[in-house]
């Protein structure tokens, strides 16, 4: 999986449900992607996106090589576009608590690095088990890609993987047939969503999970995902 900065709760669905989790960190960094953004809501109406700001790079640098502009300016602005929630949210100092342990805890100043940061300290607070590997460090043969939903086939196969699970948007990328011969079974988790009161702002959908969290304790979450991987009814409302 590409890895992403506060993804949203199904990015922590398919984490939970999995045995090994690989950063996709060799593939071409997007600026105008979730590469190092997210969404929460706005103070006014609707939404608004918080970014990671980076470094300048040359078109095609991968991933993996991609930094932060300034660490130390990134969570100013990050905590100063959640301050709105101060007044509303019932577990404001929890999440932003939750953001100065992620950028304090980033080995290093890569944004692969902050973004499994950000990743490890939910997983921590929803029990979830998360040993990540990046892929760029694992030495494997990444040659012969004919088309994107190839990637993964090939990582997984070198891994020695049985199954592969990726979130359902990536659905058409991937050709069946391919896994089938490989004997690598493919799978998707659903597009779920996690309905809660974020009174006196309107619900926005598939926000990040710093949005999730200000409203419902990480019990609640947990208990969430527990549902998800038992098979129980989709549309829970906490």
């Amino acid at each position: 999986m590409q890895p992403y900065p506060f993804p949203y709760i199904g990015y922590f669905e398919l984490m939970a449900r999995v045995d090994r989790w690989v950063a996709f960190d060799v593939v071409q960094y997007n600026r105008r992607s979730w590469m190092n953004r997210n969404r929460i809501l706005h103070p006014s109406a609707g939404w608004q996106y918080f970014s990671i700001p980076v470094a300048k790079a040359p078109h095609g640098t991968a991933l993996s090589a991609i930094r932060l502009a300034d660490p130390a300016e990134a969570e100013r602005r990050l905590l100063a576009q959640l301050q709105h929630y101060h007044r509303h949210a019932p577990h404001f100092r929890f999440v932003t608590d939750l953001v100065r342990d992620a950028f304090a805890r980033a080995g290093d100043d890569t944004l692969v690095g902050f973004s499994l940061a950000s990743l490890s300290a939910v997983a921590e607070r929803l029990s979830i088990a998360f040993v990540p590997e990046r892929c760029s460090q694992l030495g494997l043969a990444l040659d012969g890609i004919e088309h994107a939903g190839q990637w993964a086939l090939c990582i997984a196969a070198q891994l020695g993987a049985d199954a592969y699970l990726n979130p359902p948007g990536g659905r058409a990328l991937f050709r069946p047939e391919e896994w089938a011969t490989a004997g690598i079974e493919l799978d998707f988790t659903e597009l779920n969503i996690l309905r809660y009161d974020c009174s006196p702002y309107v619900f926005e959908a598939h926000l990040s999970i710093l949005d999730v969290l200000m409203w419902c304790s990480p019990d609640d979450v947990g208990t969430y995902l527990h549902k998800q991987r038992s098979g129980a009814t989709l549309h829970d409302q906490l």
